[in-house]
């Protein structure tokens, strides 16, 4: 038995004994278009114990009235439900007010869907930070923005989740949230954002775990190629990130987060061009040490194998002859990576009960 196959087994075994509840991350079946209540209901089939509302496309989405259905509706599901927004980081100072009253919108929605926590996003990724400004500065401007509602989210009870994105190293999560105070701000932790930042999740998870609320999982693989390191998001198991240590350490760590399923396919191959000294003039606040990791990881890594419709055509609308490819592949590679975090992991307590 090989490494990843015994910490599989011995997962699941300590899973089982008292697993993580489990649930799925709606945005990896954005190209349903379904409601609110569709997610819901497809979540409760799935005999999932949470559900984490990410940019909803329902219509009613901003509507009050609606949250309170929402809210219900996942009380008599018995589902846990997450939240929240997006984009923080206002594209200029001039726009910090308006970055604050956004934010304070999205803290009044999340807490009434019954979210204890309200996601927030700082760019995308590091090329679409602001120009002019450096990283650390941004860092700042968020610190600024955090402290701003620090006392709203006491009064409600509630954390703002920064989600771990292609736009800063784990290390520097870490100083921001430590220095906004833990009490009103944690970490949303994802496992498939830290490879555009040369970081081995492992290494996210362990500078994080202790801040984190909430866990979401999402497999890459990650190999060397002549023009750098490529990273593509595959289904769930079918990539090389190690789950049974993130999830080994997420035990010792942040042991009460609930666990989501977020695998976003259907994207082709990132060059991340390293040999290029052009490419180090965003990054060079990376830590060797990290970066030592992450080249281990691509080392071990290959390329894909398994059967995927590409739906991001360069930012080019999906043809309607691929829309229900798409819609297709997107449903089933959640199921199968559902069924990944059951069988594989032994996430979830609701299904456990037949």
């Amino acid at each position: 038995m090989n490494r990843r196959a015994f910490l599989l087994s011995a997962s699941a075994a300590a899973q089982t004994a008292q697993p993580f509840p489990m649930g799925y991350n709606t945005y990896c079946l954005r190209a349903l278009r379904w409601t609110d209540a569709q997610h819901l209901d497809f979540a409760a089939a799935q005999k999932l114990d949470a559900i984490f509302l990410q940019d909803s496309l329902d219509p009613k989405a901003q509507d009050p009235a609606h949250w309170k259905e929402v809210r219900e509706r996942a009380k008599e599901l018995g589902l846990h439900l997450e939240s929240g927004g997006a984009g923080m980081l206002p594209k200029s100072l001039d726009q910090f007010d308006e970055a604050v009253a956004t934010l304070r919108k999205n803290i009044v929605r999340a807490q009434a869907l019954g979210s204890p926590i309200v996601r927030g996003v700082i760019a995308s990724d590091r090329a679409s930070l602001p120009k002019g400004v450096t990283p650390e500065a941004h860092l700042e401007t968020i610190l600024k923005l955090l402290k701003a509602v620090r006392t709203q989210l006491l009064d409600a009870g509630m954390k703002v989740a920064i989600e771990v994105h292609k736009d800063f190293n784990a290390w520097e999560f870490r100083e921001l949230v430590t220095a906004a105070a833990p009490d009103a701000t944690g970490i949303y932790l994802d496992t498939g954002n830290p490879v555009f930042m040369m970081e081995d999740p492992v290494t996210t998870v362990e500078e994080l775990g202790r801040y984190a609320v909430t866990l979401h999982l999402r497999d890459s693989v990650v190999y060397e190629t002549k023009r750098g390191i490529a990273v593509q998001w595959v289904p769930l198991g079918e990539g090389v990130i190690d789950f049974p240590r993130i999830l080994e350490r997420a035990r010792e760590l942040c042991p009460r987060v609930h666990v989501f399923i977020k695998p976003i396919t259907g994207r082709p191959p990132v060059i991340l061009p390293i040999y290029d000294t052009g490419f180090w003039k965003d990054y060079q606040r990376t830590r060797a040490q990290d970066l030592a990791r992450f080249l281990k990881l691509a080392r071990e890594g290959r390329p894909y194998e398994g059967h995927v419709v590409i739906e991001d055509l360069q930012n080019q609308p999906v043809p309607p002859h691929f829309a229900e490819a798409v819609k297709y592949q997107q449903r089933e590679h959640m199921e199968r990576s559902i069924a990944y975090g059951k069988q594989k992991l032994g996430l979830g307590r609701r299904w456990r009960s037949g």
